[in-house]
């Protein structure tokens, strides 16, 4: 199992940060949330080392891609709150343990059961999608968790709407989620957007992974 290639690591907004040191990353990255090129960059740092502890415990590469991002999306929330003043902590010991922890954790589904492409829905992206699925209208995030995370179509989309009540057809499905769609890019970070979209369309990348683990969220949240 290779270490996958991270593209992200040449584009130009992370190469400028290529000079700060970790604490200063973590300090920019906890002073702008907001912003997704300081956590990227951190990610492009360290993904080596992760990918390496995580493909010793995956049977298969595809298992281990799934455990990569899972493994990052844990590490992006516990980022935006560590504190690396103890000594002899460094992020690099302190990254080593929580994958470790992760590894541990994890219960892996079976490689035919997974439906992710580390290629085109890097964790990065992941986790500020994640985020900005918060800004979406709870009824077009839940079309949106149905149509990427259980890949329905759009008339079994409807057709579960309507059973719960919903007058909506197979094109009002189409129609809601383009326009989730368009809301989800919007509300994503300027430097995310660049990095990762520049020009394509965000559904291309949802469609290489699960956008959010909150899949059973109810759209009236």
């Amino acid at each position: 199992m290779q270490t996958p290639e991270i593209p992200e690591a040449n584009h130009p907004l992370i190469k400028s940060l290529s000079h700060y040191s970790d604490q200063e990353l973590l300090t920019l990255l906890q002073r702008h949330p907001d912003a997704g090129q300081y956590f990227t960059a951190l990610y492009c740092r360290y993904s080596p080392l992760v990918y390496t502890l995580i493909r010793h415990s995956a049977r298969s590469p595809v298992q281990a891609d799934y455990l990569f991002s899972i493994t990052w999306r844990h590490l992006f929330h516990e980022l935006l709150g560590l504190d690396l003043s103890a000594p002899g902590v460094t992020l690099q010991s302190w990254m080593i343990n929580v994958t470790a922890l992760c590894i541990n954790q994890a219960e892996l589904p079976p490689a035919e059961d997974i439906h992710y492409a580390l290629e085109s829905s890097p964790p990065p992206l992941q986790c500020f999608v994640e985020r900005a699925l918060d800004q979406v209208s709870p009824a077009q995030r839940l079309m949106i968790v149905m149509a990427q995370t259980f890949r329905w179509s759009e008339p079994r989309i409807a057709a579960y709407l309507q059973a719960e009540g919903e007058h909506i057809s197979a094109a009002g499905v189409k129609s809601q989620l383009q326009a989730g769609y368009a809301s989800l890019e919007a509300a994503l970070p300027e430097d995310i957007r660049a990095i990762y979209l520049a020009g394509g369309k965000l559904e291309n990348h949802l469609q290489g992974g699960q956008p959010t683990p909150k899949a059973t969220e109810s759209r009236r949240d």
